[in-house]
């Protein structure tokens, strides 16, 4: 079941409440167990089509009915005033040539998961609030800030998917993360992009892709990184690679 509530991110310019998707398994009321929590950004467009931007959602909801995953999910939306989920997903300031300079507002956004999210999270819900069983998920700015937070909040998050994450507002900030930051063990990270989204004369993101999962793999993570052919920028492609990303993070044999 899916329970939403408002919330507020004090550590952010913009002081809008904005719901907050919490999902709990099918089985949660019927017995006394604890489970992992994935944390999700964009979470308008995880579990409901009339709530997605475009009409789409992941369908995050009949693949957990489906696969009954003894897991917790916390979705926090982004902010859909003008430019400001750019900011909030952005962690550095960037320039952009049709954006212009913008201010990079990803730290404050992972100092209030990490930090008030998850204590209220762990606190309401039976979870495992160790690194182990804690994990985090986004697609394109969100796939950038799971990368981020992955690396940079590694002593919160041991797992990590980002799908078509958005290379360019990283630039060399992200690699010189990848490059510096020692990965603790275990920490395995899924990453993907699709063929579709991109001009097929412009490669750079297939590029950032492989260089970015020898920089992990380099500072100790388990990396699976993923060409999907055919597959667009959209809710509707990033619903198919669930399954794969799921068994990847969740699930010791997908590694072996």
């Amino acid at each position: 079941m899916v329970r939403i509530k408002k919330v507020q991110i004090p550590e952010l310019p913009v002081k809008k409440p904005r719901r907050l998707y919490i999902w709990l398994p099918q089985k949660y009321f019927k017995s006394e167990q604890y489970y992992p929590v994935l944390y999700m950004f964009d979470g308008h467009n995880v579990f409901y089509d009339s709530h997605a931007s475009y009409g789409k959602s992941w369908g995050m909801k009949e693949y957990l009915n489906r696969s009954r995953l003894p897991l917790i999910i916390a979705a926090i939306e982004c902010n859909h005033e003008g430019e400001r989920r750019m900011n909030e997903y952005a962690p550095w300031d960037y320039d952009d040539s049709e954006l212009g300079s913008m201010e990079g507002q990803g730290k404050l956004t992972m100092d209030w998961i990490t930090g008030p999210l998850k204590q209220y999270i762990d606190s309401t819900y039976r979870t495992l609030p160790d690194r182990d069983n804690t994990l985090i998920a986004g697609s394109s700015m969100g796939g950038l800030m799971s990368l981020y937070a992955v690396t940079a909040y590694n002593d919160v998050f041991s797992r990590a998917a980002a799908l078509s994450p958005s290379f360019c507002f990283g630039g060399e900030h992200l690699h010189q993360l990848f490059s510096d930051t020692p990965l603790q063990e275990p920490t395995r990270i899924y990453m993907d992009t699709g063929t579709c989204e991109f001009d097929p004369d412009e490669r750079g993101q297939i590029a950032e892709l492989f260089e970015s999962a020898a920089e992990l793999t380099c500072s100790g993570a388990d990396v699976a990184a993923r060409v999907v052919p055919g597959a667009c920028h959209c809710e509707a492609a990033w619903e198919k690679r669930i399954p794969l990303f799921m068994n990847y993070l969740l699930y010791e044999e997908a590694c072996q």
